[in-house]
């Protein structure tokens, strides 16, 4: 079954499911089924391009590499496409799904969400890597898609391309989930780590994690747990059925954490992480996220380096923890290549 695909966004996670799709798209298509045409991008620094015939993914990829514009796709014609926004190219693309690629506010979620809602309005499947719209308007973005007989999809907002909801839907099915408990933040969790094992002050840890690029110039959305915030909030949202808003979370970074902290913990027996958790207490679900000393017998104390994990308490297997990458370019370009194929297995029933 060939898919018409329109990318929002080009970037790290565009390139990367650009790249899947050029090393496994003979695999998919005996395998699975599945094929992709990109009929549409649209990228803020990169231009637009529309092609009802499909983009040839490997010529686009090397143009991509040099640093050029999708303009030079068309090797010098006319490109109609060029002074379209976003939203005039979902609508004009014809396109059976829309990847949401773009950049995250936490604080908005836009112009992502507006993206995502002309996509459902227009009849287009919906799949994203962004956690903006999943952290604030989950409930309103999932009954659109209802409504119009779509699917909303985000496998790739919480841990990249390691399987949440994917798992849950399908290997975890019908345990009723009474927790959730995890480590959501790969570059806190470097810092902390280099912190115990070479002895690193903050600052110094939190240097090295922005000079291997594990850290953004700016490190407030991960070192002060937004970041993590806005993963336990989708996660609560959607696995807890709860409608909270990452203002009514309490929150709590790591700048507060020192060395001594660090050595003091491991001495008694215990290791210190950025916990986010969810969970119900008096009838309602409540979330938070903030640094705790877990003893070392806790499976997610185990967790090094930039690793994420989540635990879950379910009520028919107990105890039942997720460990593995939460960012990178091919990881996460993952994430939504798993989500299209969620789509086509419904689709082909």
């Amino acid at each position: 079954m060939e898919y018409k695909i329109c990318l929002i966004g080009c970037g790290t996670v565009g390139q990367g499911l650009l790249e899947i799709f050029y090393k496994k798209r003979d695999w998919l298509e005996k395998h699975l089924g599945f094929k992709a045409k990109i009929v549409a991008i649209s990228d803020k620094l990169k231009g637009n391009i529309l092609l009802p015939e499909g983009l040839n993914i490997d010529k686009l990829l090397q143009i991509l590499g040099r640093g050029q514009k999708i303009d030079d796709y068309l090797e010098g014609k006319v490109n109609p496409a060029a002074s379209l926004n976003p939203l005039q190219i979902i609508e004009k693309s014809q396109a059976d799904i829309v990847a949401e690629l773009t950049y995250t506010d936490i604080k908005t979620a836009q112009p992502a969400t507006n993206y995502i809602k002309k996509a459902l309005q227009t009849g287009k499947h919906v799949v994203t890597s962004n956690k903006g719209p999943a952290a604030l308007y989950y409930q309103d973005l999932n009954k659109l898609a209802k409504e119009n007989n779509l699917f909303f999809r985000f496998e790739g907002t919480v841990m990249s391309g390691t399987p949440v909801f994917n798992l849950i839907e399908n290997g975890l099915a019908a345990n009723e989930i009474k927790g959730i408990k995890g480590i959501l933040n790969g570059t806190t969790n470097f810092i902390l780590t280099k912190m115990e094992e070479e002895d690193m002050d903050y600052e110094a840890a939190l240097s090295l994690a922005q000079k291997l690029g594990y850290a953004e110039a700016d490190p407030t959305a991960d070192v002060e747990g937004y970041d993590a915030l806005a993963k336990i909030v989708i996660l609560a949202n959607v696995l807890l059925g709860a409608n909270l808003k990452p203002a009514e979370v309490p929150r709590k970074g790591i700048k507060g954490i020192s060395k001594q902290m660090v050595k003091e913990a491991l001495a008694s027996g215990c290791r210190y992480k950025l916990i986010a958790f969810a969970g119900k207490k008096e009838g309602r679900i409540v979330a938070r996220v903030a640094p705790e000393k877990l003893s070392l017998s806790d499976p997610l104390a185990a967790v090094m380096g930039v690793n994420n994990a989540l635990s879950l308490d379910l009520d028919l297997l107990g105890k039942v923890t997720i460990q593995g990458p939460g960012a990178g370019k091919i990881e996460t370009g993952y994430s939504i290549l798993t989500d299209m194929l969620a789509i086509h297995r419904h689709l082909s029933q």
